[in-house]
């Protein structure tokens, strides 16, 4: 009797034994498959990341590319407006400030003189040459009254201007100042261009009439005139005097 209460009781164990064995399994496996959906889920989300990440990259690199394009372009352009010169058309006015006094009566032909631009010059609504820009030039005529004849004249015209440390040479018109007479009221006019030899000559002759003449019919812009005394003619410093271009100029 006693045998048989062991051996049920062994039974009784290994049965308890087995089904824990069981149930540990069982939790073995869960666990294993939780690990392996993890895994999976884990894999799915980095390749998901993996594949934004390249999209992103993908995309940056397409507007990184876009941009530089861009850039290039604009810099294209910056470097043809940059390189392709700048013409300034013949009949263009320069309006200069005088930087010292020029006299008839101290003056010589061929004589330079300086100045500056008075005002910017522009060129289809850009500014090409600033204000304040060196120029120089010279004195094309000079005649003190009672040297000639009882009359005189000074004219002067513009040779160079300087832009962006670079001088240019010009061709201008010539503004001139013509007086007739001596120790009497006399007509002092402005001028300047072909006319110039037309009023020393009307002066050497005499001909107060001829010089005006000479000034409003032959197209060189009179500027005005006024009656002075017996003063000799001068363009004093700071003094403001228009030329207008003959030739084009190109700038580089």
């Amino acid at each position: 009797m006693k045998f048989k209460f062991v051996v049920s009781t062994l039974a009784l164990a290994s049965l308890l034994a087995a089904g824990a064995c069981s149930k540990q399994q069982d939790a073995a496996k869960d666990a294993a498959q939780n690990a392996a959906q993890s895994a999976q889920n884990a894999a799915g989300n980095a390749a998901d990341a993996a594949q934004q990440a390249a999209d992103n990259a993908k995309d940056a690199t397409g507007k990184a590319v876009t941009a530089t394009k861009n850039a290039a372009s604009r810099a294209g352009e910056a470097m043809k407006e940059a390189v392709a010169p700048t013409v300034i058309p013949a009949g263009t006015t320069l309006t200069v400030r005088l930087g010292e006094s020029i006299s008839a009566k101290t003056a010589t032909a061929g004589q330079s003189f300086t100045g500056t631009l008075a005002r910017a010059v522009s060129v289809d609504g850009k500014e090409v040459i600033a204000s304040g820009s060196n120029v120089s030039g010279e004195v094309t005529e000079a005649q003190s009254a009672g040297k000639f004849k009882g009359a005189g004249v000074l004219a002067v015209r513009l040779t160079s201007v300087e832009v962006h440390g670079k001088s240019y040479n010009l061709s201008t018109s010539t503004v001139a100042q013509a007086m007739k007479g001596k120790g009497k009221r006399s007509l002092v006019v402005g001028g300047g261009g072909a006319a110039l030899g037309a009023i020393i000559g009307g002066l050497a002759g005499g001909g107060k009439g001829a010089a005006i003449g000479a000034l409003a019919g032959g197209g060189a812009g009179t500027a005005g005139a006024a009656y002075t005394g017996n003063k000799e003619l001068v363009f004093p410093a700071e003094a403001a005097l228009s030329f207008k271009l003959k030739d084009s100029v190109t700038l580089n």
